[in-house]
């Protein structure tokens, strides 16, 4: 039985990852470039890269196909174009990738360390307002909050 950390390992071999840095360098490089969100709406409202598109990972393989209601024009028709996929850690983003590659995307990014490591390189993040956010407030929100009961029993 696989868990979840495995299934993402499985996808490095074959979804390309970018460092926040390397994201910046090829934002700078490549005007249409595609950033896609895969975060659920509330988090994409509480804070994203500026210009990226949200399309939750629940969705996302209707949404590149047209004919479904959760067809983004966008992303359907941007399987030549470079995509790099986001989320708050990078795992979501590269379980999103695999699937992608699968559906004919040739040029599929995943941002390793996600929203959290852009941050941490402070680079900026706007709010559902698009006004800019506070990177000490990111801070906060990126911080995992487990409950007791999400929290591995002791043997």
């Amino acid at each position: 039985m696989k868990k979840f950390i495995d299934l993402v390992s499985d996808c490095c071999a074959t979804v390309p990852e970018l460092m926040p840095w390397d994201l910046e360098e090829k934002r700078a490089a490549n005007p249409d470039l595609l950033i896609v969100d895969v975060r659920e709406p509330y988090e994409f409202e509480a804070m994203h890269i500026e210009g990226s598109l949200n399309v939750p990972r629940g969705i996302l393989e209707s949404a590149c196909e047209w004919d479904y209601e959760e067809t983004e024009p966008e992303l359907v028709q941007a399987r030549e174009r470079e995509v790099v996929l986001v989320c708050r850690s990078g795992y979501r983003s590269l379980l999103s990738g695999l699937n992608m590659q699968q559906m004919g995307y040739g040029h599929v990014y995943s941002l390793k360390t996600g929203l959290r490591g852009w941050k941490d390189y402070e680079q900026p993040l706007v709010g559902r307002d698009g006004a800019p956010v506070d990177l000490d407030e990111a801070d906060e929100y990126f911080t995992p909050k487990l409950r007791p009961e999400q929290r591995k029993p002791a043997v």
